[in-house]
């Protein structure tokens, strides 16, 4: 589940928009197909996908795989499973990147984005259910070629080879042409059967995050088919997450990413909110829910939302995302910094500091403690955090920490 305004390198980072939805639990969503005859398992194998989501949607990826597993041996000529446990093998990988929240998409996407070295079984595992996904989807395609259903299970297949291409492989250029194809064959969806409101969610998100990019881009964006409407697609977006489909769960995973886009941030704590009482397995919607109060400057709610996150990371003996914990850290020393509760604060931060695992993080970790040394009127101090996290923003192309670095080294945080 990504870009924002900032985004200013190629049409092709619209590959990532994707993944912060996945990041937080999902996966692209699967749909009952019509477009092949009903196989004696094929009841089964629906149950087995809807119960794999909703092990993903809880973060229970281990469980979400085993499910999707099932559902290919109950059914194994429906592409869906075999892109849905692709699905839960890239959000392992992403947990091992510790790209995990809507923080992780507002930056600029590049090609050059410092990762870890995948792990080469997962990545394997990948390639072959999404290569078995996308083979299955193109031949429902070739024998049923005025099927919705047969062109969506392909766009998802191809959203999804984009999506990993540009965040696992770091290689945005690369890809767009899945992204491209994914698209084309959402809006053949619409165009065959205008009540799938399901394939309007990639639609309209491909052109939410078009339209934020300079012109030349958006130009040649538009000479290549995307959509550039930006009202049009935050609407087919909300209509996707009202439509009853097994992707409406992702469609508001993505609101809120594009409400915080907006600065909608009361509507991206409402929906994330929502979405703890459908999963309340899935912990990192109190990071998210903590993060859009504090956005909404809402720090009381912000930090009653992160301790109860952090109360629950404390029963969950389940594998946290790379550098999760740091991020918990960050979130309540910066409600805390808010709070003016200065003596808890700076305990918070600093352990939050020593397990930074990016410089955007240690970037506004810095910039949280540049404000307590405002509170505590050591100016001096203060200025060398800020100073040091606008270098450190900058270098991770953080643009809105760098501009708020820069801002405050001009006027005191009172």
């Amino acid at each position: 589940m990504a870009l924002c305004h900032r985004c200013v390198v190629t049409i092709a980072a619209v590959a990532v928009a994707v993944a912060v939805a996945v990041a937080l639990g999902t996966s692209v969503g699967a749909r009952s197909a019509s477009a092949a005859p009903d196989t004696p398992d094929a009841d089964s194998a629906a149950v087995l996908r809807a119960r794999g989501l909703r092990a993903g949607y809880n973060l229970d990826h281990a469980d979400a795989l085993v499910a999707f597993r099932g559902a290919i041996a109950a059914d194994p000529r429906h592409p869906a499973a075999y892109r849905l446990a692709a699905a839960t093998v890239w959000v392992d990988l992403l947990f091992e990147q510790g790209a995990i929240t809507v923080d992780d998409y507002l930056g600029q996407a590049r090609d050059n984005l410092p990762r870890a070295h995948p792990n080469a079984a997962l990545v394997a595992t990948f390639h072959d259910l999404l290569q078995q996904s996308i083979a299955l989807s193109e031949q429902r395609v070739r024998t049923h070629p005025t099927d919705a259903d047969a062109h969506y299970q392909l766009a998802s297949a191809l959203a999804l080879q984009a999506s990993y291409t540009a965040t696992i492989e770091s290689r945005v250029m690369g890809s767009f042409g899945s992204a491209r194809q994914a698209c084309a064959e959402y809006q053949r969806v619409l165009r065959l059967d205008p009540s799938r409101k399901d394939a309007g969610l990639m639609v309209g998100l491909y052109s939410d995050v078009i339209s934020d990019l300079p012109a030349p881009v958006r130009l040649f964006a538009r000479l290549l088919g995307f959509g550039l409407d930006r009202a049009r697609g935050l609407r087919l977006v909300e209509e996707a997450a009202s439509f009853a489909s097994d992707s409406q769960t992702d469609a508001r995973f993505t609101l809120i990413l594009m409400y915080t886009r907006r600065a909608r941030y009361d509507d991206a704590r409402r929906i994330a909110t929502e979405l703890q009482l459908a999963y309340p397995g899935n912990r990192l919607l109190w990071l998210e829910a903590g993060t859009a109060a504090m956005r909404a400057g809402h720090p009381t709610e912000a930090k009653a939302a992160i301790e109860e996150g952090l109360a629950r990371i404390e029963r969950d003996p389940r594998p946290r995302a790379y550098g999760e914990d740091s991020r918990w850290r960050y979130a309540h020393g910066a409600s805390l910094v808010a709070l003016k509760d200065l003596s808890h604060a700076e305990p918070e931060l600093r352990a939050a500091l020593s397990g930074a695992t990016r410089d955007w993080v240690r970037g506004r970790i810095h910039t949280e403690l540049g404000k307590l040394g405002d509170l505590r009127n050591d100016r001096p101090r203060a200025l060398n955090e800020y100073r040091l996290a606008d270098d450190l923003c900058r270098l991770d192309h953080d643009d809105a920490c760098s501009t708020a670095a820069r801002n405050l080294i001009k006027t005191r945080y009172q």
